[in-house]
């Protein structure tokens, strides 16, 4: 009876280290973390495919690594293929579902696929987390507010008004 209380305060304090312990994304295996390195430096070199490779091995060797699906789907956003972006953004967000970076990302990738309205419900997620200071929130309302980017239209899909005349 007389270790009662101090054993109650004991098992308290260890279930709130345990729990602050598993909040924390797990650090990537090694081999992981040198190819997300060269995917990055491929990105910034503004070589997207080769990013892509690089992030897909990474996510091989270490499946478990939640990060690596927001550095592929900034990439896919740099590749044009926004609809594999969004949904790289939703595996990480399945996985960690108040990442800021995730929401961001997603509302930006969908402005540029040309939803606008589903991502101002993204916008009002991130504001309903953090506030309309924070720097994700700040991002996409800028993008909102740019819209979707018109499409470049080729020479070739131009034809030129051809009318026959007989001769």
């Amino acid at each position: 009876m007389r270790f009662g209380p101090a054993a109650a305060a004991l098992s308290l304090a260890l279930a709130m280290t345990a729990s602050v312990g598993q909040a924390r994304d797990p650090e990537p295996n090694m081999r992981a973390s040198m190819l997300i390195a060269e995917g990055k430096s491929a990105l910034n070199s503004g070589q997207p495919q080769k990013a892509i490779d690089a992030f897909e091995a990474a996510l091989a060797v270490d499946p478990a690594y939640t990060p690596v699906f927001l550095h592929l789907a900034e990439a896919a956003r740099r590749e044009g293929l926004q609809g594999k972006a969004i949904r790289y953004y939703r595996e990480a967000l399945k996985r960690d579902p108040g990442n800021l970076a995730a929401i961001s990302g997603e509302g930006a990738a969908l402005v540029e696929k040309g939803a606008v309205e589903k991502a101002r419900v993204n916008l009002s997620k991130l504001q309903s987390i953090c506030g309309s200071g924070c720097a994700e929130t700040r991002r996409l309302a800028m993008a909102i507010r740019q819209g979707p980017e018109q499409p470049v239209l080729r020479a070739e899909a131009v034809l030129p008004n051809a009318q026959v005349t007989q001769n």
